[in-house]
């Protein structure tokens, strides 16, 4: 372990060699539509996403592991392993082996899982044998923790007598409230899962297959068992996914036991979506993260089972945040107390939570009620939520993060411990962080979609993929510069499958913020767009927003896109009281805010839009702190700055008003952020 930077600092380059072949599964997720895996689709470098990954790789995930160190949760690992190995010795009764004492929360090892699953996403695309040795010495460390029936949770095991004190005296006994038992399973499979995937490499997988075993024996309706459900959610989709992997059904046994029985065992609130059987819930309440991980789990239970019950609710849920309860950025989570969902129409901006995590969450919800349901507005939001809520939670170089991502900043209303409000190199509760190391690797993911002969084009980012259409390989390479243009080109570079359908999916920003009334545009602009194969304009109706071109494909053939990068402006649903009178500015799938570092003369949040506001874009190169330099497009805005002067007589002056990409903020301190700008005078001043 002492080896860890100079290991970390090689990791960085790509090794020569590969990894060892990937081992495909071919067994169904259930669903009628099949996502494309990350191991297919090869994201081009020194493009959008190809930055955020490379972010990832070399800053991101460097730093994780790093801190893995630093912050005990290898020595947890090591103290574990030698409790097993001298069960009585005498430190256990001393401070040194005192749990609460150095670890920080019950769920600490999922750092290392999440770490671990990041980095094998990485190495996908960049094969690297000094990292992948790395993870399987992390490996050794974790192995060596595991009790020998199964049980893996290093806050117990390192003092059974004294445990961390939200683990409880016995085993699943407070699995309902605090101790995150479950938790680290459901990271722990993910991440094995994961790793698999991506090495061929068996070594996590048996260990992660070692305590899901444990639990199925364990918790359960049967007597003697357990009769207890996470109280923080995310075992329910990782068991589904190692159902899928394995085939073996005993894990989708107990992923739908842990949903069947929420809101029948000892906690029932709204905070942990316990209040009720979860076919009963119609909204979203409680802890958002939580809440977002249920969901997406009932989604691969009913997915795999056919209960109809289970997506009949899910249906409900999805409509009720999106039409109710989604900010403009993409993000869920109104209230800072409970991290949780606010009522219908309650989303502040202010004083919004918005956390990361939680954000991370709904693209795992959309991304399903996609592949359930086919239907491009899950991926609209999917894509929303993507290009806004998630990747504003990590600064542009990978090292620094933010857990809530409010849509107002005053520089004041703190939310960090040093009672900042600006991005953090860490947490101690590093959920957020140690979350996007796992998730921004997994973009590649998400792009593509295949049903029978259908092949859906979901996202639009540079990229290689090869993708089976009824298992025949067809080669497709992406080019563009989206999302600071429109202009995609998509050409077939290989083609055993020859007749098929490609179903470009036409952005629902074209024509509405989301699908239903809490947003809509509300200028008269009427973007379009165009396609041509070959040259050769295509028309066609969309079907649930796609565009469906089905013909014999050759190597060669060439598909253009061109969408129309508007500015727009947006105003909310009269029943959301914190937007009326103002805008939001959207320009492609991304949301604008002003920053006070961009506006010196006046403050932002004094400034009036117009009624017709002309708006101009340009580049505009971003200077931060510590170096953290990039490029984005700007808008400016010409408009009125109505200020007081001592005598609180009102005072207007011209003014022009910048404003960068949402996901851009704060990477030069703290300071003035509004993304709903005034254009009424009741709205100004709000704040």
């Amino acid at each position: 372990m002492r080896k860890l930077l100079t290991i970390i600092a090689l990791a960085a380059f790509i090794a020569a060699g590969s990894t060892a072949k990937t081992k495909t599964e071919n067994r169904s997720n259930g669903y009628p539509i099949s996502q494309v895996p990350f191991t297919a689709v090869k994201v081009t470098p020194n493009t959008f996403w190809g930055d955020r990954i490379k972010a990832a790789r070399e800053v991101t995930i460097p730093l994780a592991f790093s801190k893995c160190e630093s912050e005990h949760r290898y020595k947890n690992f090591e103290m574990a392993a030698y409790t097993l190995q001298h069960p009585n010795h005498p430190g256990l009764q001393t401070k040194e082996w005192d749990v609460s004492k150095f670890m920080g929360f019950s769920f600490d090892d999922t750092d290392v899982y999440k770490t671990i699953e990041g980095a094998s996403y990485v190495l996908q695309t960049y094969p690297d044998q000094k990292l992948k040795a790395y993870i399987d010495s992390v490996l050794d460390v974790v192995g060596a923790a595991q009790e020998p029936d199964g049980y893996l949770y290093t806050a117990r095991t390192i003092n059974p007598e004294h445990p961390h004190q939200w683990a409880g005296k016995k085993r699943w006994e407070v699995e309902d409230f605090l101790s995150h038992e479950l938790y680290n399973l459901g990271h722990m499979v993910d991440a094995a899962c994961a790793h698999y995937q991506a090495t061929g490499s068996d070594k996590f997988l048996n260990i992660a297959k070692r305590y899901a075993d444990c639990v199925i024996r364990e918790v359960g309706p049967k007597a003697g068992q357990a009769c207890v459900v996470p109280g923080h959610q995310i075992a329910e989709m990782a068991l589904a996914r190692l159902y899928v992997l394995t085939g073996e059904k005993k894990y989708l046994d107990e992923a739908k036991y842990l949903l069947d029985y929420r809101g029948k065992t000892g906690r029932r609130d709204l905070y942990s979506q316990s209040d009720k059987p979860v076919v009963e819930q119609t909204e979203a309440w409680g802890h958002a993260v939580r809440a977002g991980y249920m969901y997406a789990g009932m989604a691969d239970v009913a997915a795999l089972t056919g209960d109809k019950d289970y997506l009949k609710a899910i249906d409900i849920i999805y409509n009720n945040i999106v039409s109710k309860k989604y900010y403009i950025t993409g993000g869920v989570g109104a209230r800072h107390e409970g991290e949780a969902f606010g009522a219908d129409y309650e989303l502040p901006n202010l004083t919004s939570y918005n956390e990361t995590c939680a954000a991370i969450s709904m693209v795992y919800l959309f991304h399903r009620m996609f592949l359930l349901h086919g239907d491009a507005k899950y991926i609209d939001c999917m894509e929303r939520t993507l290009y806004n809520g998630v990747i504003s939670g990590m600064s542009v170089d990978g090292g620094r993060f933010f857990y809530p991502n409010p849509l107002s900043s005053d520089g004041k209303y703190a939310f960090n411990a040093d009672n900042t409000v600006e991005r953090q190199p860490w947490f101690g509760c590093a959920c957020c962080p140690s979350n996007l190391c796992r998730f921004i690797p997994s973009f590649p993911g998400y792009m593509y979609a295949v049903k029978d002969r259908q092949l859906y084009v979901n996202l639009f980012a540079g990229n290689t993929a090869t993708v089976q259409i009824e298992g025949k390989d067809v080669v497709l390479e992406q080019q563009t510069n989206y999302p600071w243009d429109g202009d995609i080109t998509l050409r077939i570079q290989k083609n055993q499958a020859k007749t098929f359908s490609l179903a470009l999916r036409i952005p629902g920003w074209l024509n509405e913020p989301v699908p239903s009334d809490l947003y809509r545009f509300s200028d008269d602009v009427l973007p379009g767009y165009q396609v041509k194969v070959n040259g050769q304009e295509v028309k066609s109706e969309l079907q649930h927003g796609y565009l469906v071109i089905d013909r014999q494909w050759k190597k060669g053939d060439v598909v253009t896109v061109h969408f129309d990068m508007a500015i727009r402006t947006v105003k909310a649903n009269r029943r959301v009281a914190a937007d009326q009178g103002r805008i939001a500015v959207e320009r492609g799938p991304l949301v604008y805010c002003a920053e006070g570092a961009d506006n010196q003369g006046f403050s932002i949040f004094n400034f009036l839009m117009p009624r017709q506001p002309q708006f101009a874009v340009a580049d505009q190169q971003i200077n931060g702190k510590r170096d953290v330099n990039f490029l984005v497009k700007a808008i400016s805005v010409k408009g009125k700055a109505v200020e007081q002067d001592a005598q609180g007589n009102p005072t207007v002056q011209d003014a022009t008003l910048t404003m960068i990409p949402y996901y851009a903020w704060n990477h030069r301190g703290p300071g003035l952020m509004e993304v709903w700008m005034p254009q009424t005078i009741k709205a100004l001043g709000n704040y």
